[in-house]
């Protein structure tokens, strides 16, 4: 079995991530100085569609295996039986879906793209039982090392065909390509073995578990996808195009910094299930360590949208600048709540997450619908932060309150030298926006860098907080 601390596999993970974050930068900076916006926008619209087909292709199952303990071989070759027929079942739907898709957009275009990434939803869906036995087995290093891989192995064809002219095809060979060497790599690594007979008694082991993971993820995709349905199909795929780009970058931080931490958190704490006093205790403790990293991503990332967006892509993506700058409000909130499923799930409450998710997902649909009346992709971006520092606080209440059992006033209070923290960098920037006038984009970023990192030191100084996160990452187990 593999690492059991946090703290041990989160570094095995960080490794992994943050070496793919180099390659993905590295790729997206090439390859968004080929395509132009539009071309991203073609993508993007039909790459919500396929989030959803994928997500009902899971239905639950890969956190199941993860959390349930009953599970034996037969269960598992019966579980990887159901995910080949689902997937078959999905990818052919999927593909006729790409008709009416192509309608609904006024594009043709969308028919031979549908039935291209039908192949990558079809592997991805196979893939769910290797994958979650590798979580369930702790193997964190394969899983970091495959991430590399991946990565490499999918962006020198891709660029190489963008350079070529197969225009988006190429960023859809890409997710092909993922899939397939993802898929290849799990099965190899835990000799999966497929019985072409599914066993009811298997899928009721995780019915119950499944069930309201899968309402979760349903709902979140909704929360996470109708402003690319809306932007398209109302603002055109160009508008799209820049949003998508300033969203994707928004993300970035928010992916590789909490999911270097949170994939390992749900494997480990569901083995402490009834012990929710060390669940709270261990997931406090990461919540700082994330909050600490957020404050100053977000912030920066504020003040720094528009060398960020032109040195990586360069001047014809310069309409993504403010709903990078507005978006950005948004990361530290999205990286504390980014952990909280995975606590859902530690604790086997995917019911109380589905219900938090109702309530959020409400939230963030009524911004989004705001926003595409406005048809500003800039007051969209705007809506949707607001939306998701109001989920922040709601989705909390339930987990710690309902879920954890713990006083929510006393949870918030760990955060609210953070929050102070985010307002003295906030007026810092200001002032240094009065005093200092950069021209050239790279020494600009340069700068704001060292001055809002002094500073952010010099605070975490004063407060404490530095020497916290030394203890947690170097010395302090997790």
């Amino acid at each position: 079995m593999g690492t059991n601390s946090i703290k041990s596999a989160a570094i095995i993970s960080i490794i992994g991530k943050y070496s793919n974050v180099l390659i993905q930068l590295i790729y997206t900076a090439i390859l968004g100085r080929i395509l132009s916006p539009q071309e991203f926008g073609v993508v993007a619209v039909i790459t919500v569609f396929l989030t959803f087909f994928t997500l009902v292709s899971n239905m639950g199952i890969g956190p199941a295996i993860v959390q349930n303990k009953t599970i034996n071989d037969i269960d598992i070759k019966s579980l990887f039986a159901l995910t080949f027929y689902i997937g078959t079942i999905t990818a052919a739907l999927f593909s006729l879906f790409s008709y009416p898709i192509s309608l609904f957009y006024s594009n043709d275009a969308y028919i031979s793209i549908g039935i291209l990434l039908a192949i990558s939803l079809f592997f991805n869906t196979i893939n769910i039982v290797p994958n979650a036995l590798l979580l369930k087995e702790l193997k964190f290093k394969i899983i970091a090392f495959r991430t590399v891989v991946v990565g490499i192995g999918s962006a020198i064809p891709t660029i190489y065909l963008a350079t070529i002219g197969f225009s988006y095809y190429s960023i859809v060979i890409h997710s092909i390509l993922v899939a397939l060497i993802t898929f290849f790599w799990n099965y190899f690594s835990t000799s999966t073995q497929i019985a072409f007979k599914v066993k009811k008694e298997s899928i009721n082991k995780i019915k119950e578990f499944s069930k309201f993971q899968f309402g979760f993820s349903v709902i979140n995709y909704f929360s996470r996808n109708i402003d690319n349905l809306l932007i398209g199909r109302y603002l055109g795929e160009s508008q799209l195009g820049y949003y998508n780009r300033s969203y994707q970058l928004m993300i970035m931080p928010v992916t590789y910094l909490t999911n270097s931490i949170t994939p390992v958190l749900h494997p480990i704490l569901s083995k402490h299930e009834d012990n929710k006093d060390y669940i709270y205790k261990k997931y406090v403790q990461v919540l700082k360590i994330l909050s600490i990293i957020g404050v100053f991503v977000s912030v920066f990332t504020f003040f720094s949208a528009r060398e960020i967006i032109l040195i990586l892509f360069g001047s014809q993506w310069e309409g993504s600048i403010r709903s990078l700058q507005f978006l950005s409000l948004s990361i530290w909130a999205q990286m504390l709540l980014s952990s909280s499923g995975s606590i859902f799930q530690s604790i086997n409450k995917t019911k109380l997450l589905m219900i938090s998710s109702v309530i959020t997902t409400t939230i963030t649909i009524l911004a989004i619908i705001l926003g595409v009346l406005t048809k500003n992709i800039n007051i969209i971006a705007l809506l949707i932060s607001i939306s998701y520092n109001l989920r922040l606080f709601f989705t909390f209440y339930i987990l710690i309150n309902i879920g954890l059992k713990k006083k929510y006033l006393q949870f918030i209070y760990e955060f609210v030298v953070d929050i102070i923290l985010i307002m003295v960098l906030i007026v810092s920037f200001l002032i240094y926006n009065k005093i200092f006038v950069v021209s050239n984009l790279i020494p600009s970023l340069l700068i704001k860098l060292v001055y809002l990192g002094t500073i952010y030191i010099c605070l975490l100084l004063l407060t404490g907080k530095l020497k916290f996160f030394y203890n947690s990452l170097f010395k302090r187990k997790i």
